[in-house]
Formats: C-alpha cells, sequence, structure tokens
C-alpha cells in the first residue's frame, strides 16, 4: 500500500503534537484502503481520520488480563444474542465528522444489525487494559471518543501492576467507579459479575 505508518506513543506527547510534527510523511488513506490493509498487515493499526497508527505490542499481564475477562464474559453470554471479541475487532466511530477505528482490548455486541465482517459500530461494552504507553489515550482521547457511541453502557479500565479497575457507566453520567482489591465488577446490562480475584487470576 505504500503507506508511511506512525507508531503513536502516549508517553511523552500528545497525539497532535504527533501528528503535526508527521504531517509531512504520513499518506492518508480512505476507509476501505485501511480495511482492505489491514486484512494483510502484520501489524495491527487504527485508523483516524484517514492517518494510520501501529499499534504498540502487548506484555504477557496484558494478554492474560484480556483472556480472563473475554472467557468469562464468554461463559456468561454464550448462547444468547451477544457476541464477544477480544483484541482482534475493531470498533467503527465518527468523531467530528471523521471516521476513526480503534481496536478494544475486549468488546460486546448485543444488537443482530451490527454484524459487519471487519468492525463492529454498536458495542455495549469496551474495556481497554492499560499500559504505561496507552493509558493517556485509554482515559482521554478513546474515553470521549467512545461516549458518542449511542449503544455503549459500560466502558472498563483495567490497571496491569495492580488489582484496580475503574467503571464507567452511561447510566452514571460517565462518572468514574474506582475498584480494587476484594471488589467485583458488575454490570447490570449484561447481568454480569466477576470478582476482581478472576480478573487478575494468575497475572
Amino acid at each position: 500500500m505504500g503507506l508511511d505508518f506512525v507508531v503513536r506513543s502516549g508517553m511523552s506527547t500528545d497525539r497532535e503534537k504527533t501528528m503535526t510534527a508527521a504531517s509531512q510523511s504520513i499518506n492518508f488513506i480512505s476507509e476501505a484502503e485501511y480495511l482492505q490493509g489491514e486484512q494483510y498487515a502484520e501489524l495491527r493499526h487504527e485508523y483516524i481520520g484517514g492517518a494510520v497508527y501501529a499499534m504498540v505490542g502487548a506484555t504477557d499481564r496484558h494478554g492474560l488480563l484480556v483472556m480472563n475477562i473475554a472467557a468469562a464474559l464468554h461463559r456468561h453470554l454464550r448462547g444468547g444474542p451477544c457476541q464477544v471479541f477480544a483484541s482482534d475487532m475493531k470498533v467503527r466511530l465518527s468523531v467530528a465528522d471523521e471516521t476513526v477505528f480503534y481496536y478494544p482490548d475486549v468488546l460486546v455486541s448485543c444488537r443482530q444489525d451490527d454484524r459487519e465482517r471487519l468492525f463492529r459500530q454498536h458495542p455495549c461494552l469496551l474495556v481497554e487494559v492499560l499500559s504505561e504507553a496507552t493509558e493517556r489515550t485509554d482515559r482521554r482521547e478513546k474515553f470521549l471518543a467512545y461516549q458518542t457511541l449511542a449503544s455503549l453502557e459500560n466502558y472498563v479500565l483495567v490497571a496491569q501492576d495492580a488489582p484496580l479497575v475503574t467503571v464507567f457507566r452511561r447510566a452514571g453520567g460517565w462518572k468514574a467507579e474506582h475498584l480494587g482489591q476484594g471488589d467485583t465488577l458488575s454490570l447490570p446490562s449484561l447481568e454480569f459479575s466477576i470478582p476482581l480475584a478472576e480478573i487478575y487470576e494468575g497475572v
């Protein structure tokens, strides 16, 4: 595809500064080109208004946390209308008239009309496992973008280095709810709950 991919880093710079500095070298591409390219790319990329950003690698702790959450959700929701995806399903948004594709760590969609082959547009739950490189983006940029999804009921952030989970609920006005050691994550809209001890099992 001849693209100059830019690796996003949230550790020392905002996306605006990164995009300004790299604007001379980024080849902006169409949504169709991005979706086609992602099917064959060795690395996953997120897409913001025509610009493509390579995703950073994940640790073993990150992978274990994602699988613990996704597996518990799958067991609970199997046989029903909901689908659970871990890390490999894109969510499509429209933010400020720009098309955006992110890869959330865990995505749940329960709508029968939300069955595109390469992405989902109406998730009810999104989960991000935090890392040093992505925490700022997950807490700010993605949090604000995800709120534009009318279907989204819960956004969950999971820390890697300690048993700490933050839940944002549409029903609660997107106010942060912090959970720690001994607490249980409850998602009434899915009739689902999981102790933090199970989320962090093996980590």
